[in-house]
């Protein structure tokens, strides 16, 4: 079993560690807890139950635990929440409505920590785990506060509507994928020095235009503040091996990459993310393999 998933709806120099090093990375992961994710909403569920409780206590674990020399107003943020969404039509609520939200909870984030993914969910943030360096949009207040969260109000009602919230794909101007859209934007724009991007090489669509780094967070990201975008491409232990720097739909990124002035590597299997998802499964033949290739491993290709 690999360590990412695809889910269909939703950064350095190569890692060379020594076989000693190899080993505490395959210790660390044995005790990682597990990690929130960002999933698509399903259009059979409502929103959450208590979700109220969710937020207000996630805030308060933030900027309590995570982040202590924060300070925000958790009930203000959950207030101005409330009130982009509710009595609004589930397919009506545009980013602006959550400008007051976000105008709340302002963050900066040092350079060269900045890590974006796509169809990786469950691996990159076993990667973040186990490195301790890099952060994610579920790294930041509003990424940690709505992961995992559906949510979408009613027109003619001043609560939530807890039975049925339409799918990511029904609108453009869904509640959540507004939310995320605005979230990812920012997090985009905020990024600065060295910045890494985790792509899965197991399916043909590796970097896809139409996903949210694709169509917004690679938009939003400044030459001027970016050094490098380090690729980073992973594929199951098992396979299928489709896309990598030289195939398939990553070459259209780096494309878009050179056309901006952004200067880039990539490298495909990086040693510890495929020492990641073979902890799932030593028994996979190239995980067999493993201890000879930790000699071999070269970046692919940069410019």
């Amino acid at each position: 079993m690999s360590l990412f998933k695809v889910y269909g709806a939703t950064k350095r120099s190569t890692i060379m560690p020594s076989v000693t090093s190899a080993c505490s990375v395959i210790f660390t992961i044995w005790i990682i807890v597990p990690q929130l994710c960002l999933c698509p909403v399903q259009a059979t569920f409502g929103t959450t139950p208590n979700i109220k409780h969710i937020v207000i206590g996630r805030c308060f674990t933030y900027t309590t635990l995570i982040q202590p020399g924060l300070r925000y107003d958790c009930e203000e943020i959950w207030r101005q929440f409330e009130k982009a969404v509710v009595q609004q039509a589930s397919c009506n609520v545009t980013e602006e409505h959550y400008f007051e939200m976000f105008s709340m909870m302002p963050q900066v984030w040092p350079c060269d920590r900045f890590l974006f993914w796509s169809k990786t969910r469950m691996l990159v943030h076993s990667y973040a785990a186990v490195f301790r360096h890099f952060w994610t949009l579920e790294d930041t207040l509003v990424g940690f506060l709505f992961n995992d969260l559906i949510w979408c109000g009613q027109e003619e009602d001043s609560d939530f509507d807890f039975n049925s919230c339409p799918a990511w794909s029904t609108c453009r101007t869904h509640p959540v994928y507004s939310l995320w859209k605005r979230a990812s934007q920012n997090f985009a724009e905020m990024a600065c020095g060295n910045i890494t991007v985790l792509l899965n090489g197991s399916i043909t669509d590796a970097f896809n235009r139409k996903s949210m780094f694709g169509s917004v967070e690679l938009d939003s990201l400044n030459p001027q503040r970016v050094n490098y975008v380090n690729i980073k491409v992973v594929t199951n232990p098992e396979g299928p091996h489709i896309g990598s720097c030289g195939r398939g739909s990553i070459v259209e990124l780096i494309h878009i990459l050179r056309s901006r002035g952004f200067r880039w590597t990539c490298t495909n299997s990086d040693l510890t993310l495929v020492m990641l998802q073979c902890i799932q499964d030593l028994n996979q033949p190239s995980c067999q393999m493993l201890p000879s290739s930790m000699l071999q491993q070269k970046d692919q290709t940069s410019t």
